[in-house]
């Protein structure tokens, strides 16, 4: 089963499934009863490029705040729901374009036809979220522990109890923090159900190994063409999500824009500051909207010949580089002049 072949589910104003592109979600982590914090973190969200965002609703107060936080933003909002169905119902009333719930852990049958009911009035589609972390104990009795197996059918299971109200405006949810078992649920779960399907390693840990896992993860399931949406999730600055996430989908050819820039590992052989050159260029490179690749090489050996192959590229020498364009050599730039050189071309990119 591939994306084209999945369910389309209208988000806001945003399509996901059916072939449609893969969004980028996020999930703030204020409190959401404080609507300035909130709505702040939200902007650097979507200034980041994030396409929808999530906010959890633990209380009234936090249900009541999302009419205003979706006042002051530009993308879809879900709200985040565990244990009180109250909850899910206030915060559709309140304007949530989507609502994330595990309909076993919200208070039963009942319960859950409240919510779907609401949800069904308003059009609202139903996020179905399962974790490896709170899998059933029956399900884990069942299949000798915590299995890929076990996810699926719990995850089914509650896509059933939303069914049963007559009600299929539903993204499913599966996540684990063993990447292998989340590969192997997403592979298994793809092949049970149409509906789309949201993507991530939960709990990958901190920006350094949540990105690596994620990186792993993440490029497993969509390169097989599973996958609707995505969150790279990390314990860290929710920014930082969405600029792995971009880069995710651009690694796997499954978006375009934005800059791509690469560089060498450096060697004995380079004689500029191409470590912090290049840490410079990536910040600088963020702030353009631009379709590109820039090489930043530090020696004569591979340097020449990846800057040309570049849609612009240094290639380092004895304290200063050669500045190249579409591959054609430019000039030849001092050591301290290599960032703004390459600011001016970026300026003026044609």
């Amino acid at each position: 089963m591939h994306r084209e072949k999945t369910r389309v589910v209208q988000i806001g104003d945003r399509k996901v499934g059916g072939g449609n592109p893969i969004l980028i979600q996020s999930m703030t982590n204020t409190r959401t009863q404080d609507v300035a914090a909130t709505v702040a973190q939200i902007l650097a969200l979507e200034q980041a490029g994030c396409e929808i965002v999530r906010c959890t609703v633990p209380d009234m107060e936090a249900a009541e705040a999302l009419a205003e936080i979706k006042k002051q933003i530009h993308v879809p909002l879900v709200a985040d729901i565990h244990f009180d169905y109250r909850m899910a119902i206030a915060s559709m009333e309140n304007g949530a374009d989507k609502i994330r719930i595990n309909p076993g852990n919200i208070g039963g049958p009942d319960k859950v036809q409240a919510v779907v009911a609401t949800a069904k009035e308003r059009g609202i589609p139903i996020r179905v979220g399962v974790n490896s972390g709170s899998l059933e104990k029956a399900l884990i009795e069942k299949y000798g522990g915590v299995t890929a197996e076990g996810i699926v059918e719990s995850a089914l299971d509650k896509v059933a109890m939303i069914e049963e109200f007559d009600y299929e405006n539903i993204v499913i949810s599966i996540k684990s923090s063993d990447v292998l078992m989340c590969v192997k649920a997403h592979e298994l779960l793809a092949a049970r159900t149409d509906y789309p399907l949201h993507v991530g390693i939960t709990e990958a840990g901190t920006v350094w190994s949540g990105n690596i896992k994620s990186s792993i993860g993440l490029g497993l399931i969509l390169h097989q063409g599973i996958g609707d949406t995505l969150r790279v999730s990390l314990s860290g600055d929710p920014v930082e999500e969405i600029r792995s996430a971009k880069l995710i989908l651009r690694t796997l050819g499954l978006r375009g824009g934005g800059i791509e820039v690469v560089s060498c590992p450096t060697c004995g052989r380079t004689r500029i500051d191409l470590i912090g050159l290049a840490a410079r260029v990536e910040r600088l490179a963020a702030d353009y909207p631009l379709d590109i690749k820039v090489a930043v090489m530090g020696c004569a050996v591979n340097g020449p010949g990846e800057a040309r192959e570049a849609d612009l590229g240094v290639a380092g020498g004895a304290g200063e580089g050669l500045l190249f364009k579409k591959g054609e050599i430019l000039r030849k730039v001092p050591e301290e002049q290599l960032l703004d050189a390459l600011k001016e071309e970026l300026d003026n990119w044609k």
